[in-house]
């Protein structure tokens, strides 16, 4: 099979166009034919340049979101047949830990993830547990099924982790960004009042339109002030962080009311930051990480809300997966509006 097979953290250049063996199914597995995976700033970009500080393993194939068609089964495999189209939940845990016997997967000590500890999907063709497979609904393509697995599940987890309620107020930090825009809708489904952070107006913009009600440039204007201009003095519920920029951290932290929380989730922009410990508990503040919340439930819980057109998806384009090294570059050029999309079958 064809894959980008990377050997030594660095450049997009490290970044190789290989012939490795392809996987075979083994108990309980299934073989995908990757007809679609994103490119993700922290689980791609970052990853590919240092290893991203979660333990990658070289030789290593990125790709933690793929989509295709099952083209084999393992021994003892039932369902998913092969020819279905499927999109992959990220996680694969152990089922043997602590953890994941006392119904805490998301917890689970041996956790793996696609891309980073295991070949992920920039390759022709990439082997997982069936038990990470769902169905992709009729209507949707290859390439929305990736963008839903990538960030609506994790969107519904943050959600749920600060509790967002009907009527509560949510700062949605990135918001044109790919979970950011995930968690507008998601924040929009459950009656939140919603701000918009970016770090320009025409990315203010995207969140406006996927429903939130206010908005702020981050980049230009002081973020607390105009928080606490919108909310009245009051300050936010809930706090989306994540993209870990030390020059809005302050802001966003300063925006949560008494009692507010805020989830973050990848680090982006820098992500050492400080952190005021006396407001933390004198008001009552939770922080907390996201990472690892979502799961399969999640994710058959996105794509059907999806399907049903309760849920946009971004895309800004689509290349063949020969293509990744100019796709890096693109991406970190802060340039597309939406995911940018890496097809083998194009190749």
């Amino acid at each position: 099979m064809k894959a980008m097979v990377i050997h030594q953290f660095g450049e997009p250049e490290v970044m190789q166009w290989e012939d490795p063996p392809a996987p075979a199914a083994g108990p309980g597995e299934v073989v995908v034919r990757v007809h679609s995976v994103s490119v993700n700033r922290t689980l791609d970009l970052q990853v590919r340049e240092d290893g991203g500080g979660y333990g990658a393993i070289l030789p290593l194939v990125l790709g933690n979101d793929p989509a295709g068609e099952v083209a084999e089964t393992g021994q003892g495999v039932e369902s998913p047949k092969v020819g279905e189209r499927v999109a992959i939940s990220q996680g694969i845990h152990c089922n043997a830990c602590e953890q994941c016997d006392s119904g805490r997967p998301f917890q689970c000590a041996n956790r793996r993830m696609l891309g980073i500890h295991l070949w992920g999907g920039y390759a022709e063709y990439v082997k997982v547990p069936a038990s990470n497979c769902v169905t992709i609904p009729d209507g949707l393509s290859y390439g929305e099924a990736t963008v839903v697995a990538r960030h609506f599940p994790l969107a519904i987890a943050q959600t749920r982790l600060t509790n967002l309620q009907a009527g509560d107020w949510a700062l949605v930090m990135g918001a044109a960004g790919g979970l950011g825009s995930c968690i507008v809708q998601v924040a929009r489904a459950i009656g939140a009042n919603i701000i918009a952070g970016a770090g320009a107006d025409e990315r203010v913009a995207v969140g406006l339109d996927l429903g939130a009600q206010h908005g702020v440039n981050y980049r230009r204007d002081d973020l607390e002030a105009e928080v606490m201009r919108i909310t009245g003095g009051r300050g936010v519920d809930a706090v989306f962080e994540n993209i870990g920029d030390p020059t809005q951290w302050d802001g966003a932290f300063n925006s949560m009311a008494r009692g507010g929380r805020l989830v973050t989730v990848g680090a982006h922009g820098g992500g050492m930051v400080t952190l005021d410990l006396k407001k933390l508990y004198q008001r009552r503040l939770q922080v907390m990480s996201g990472l690892g919340a979502e799961g399969r439930a999640e994710l058959e819980e996105s794509l059907a809300q999806t399907a049903s057109g309760q849920f946009q998806v971004l895309i800004d384009r689509t290349l063949p997966l020969s293509q990744a090294v100019a796709a890096h570059k693109l991406v970190d050029s802060n340039e597309p509006l939406g995911k940018v999309i890496l097809d083998p079958t194009l190749d």
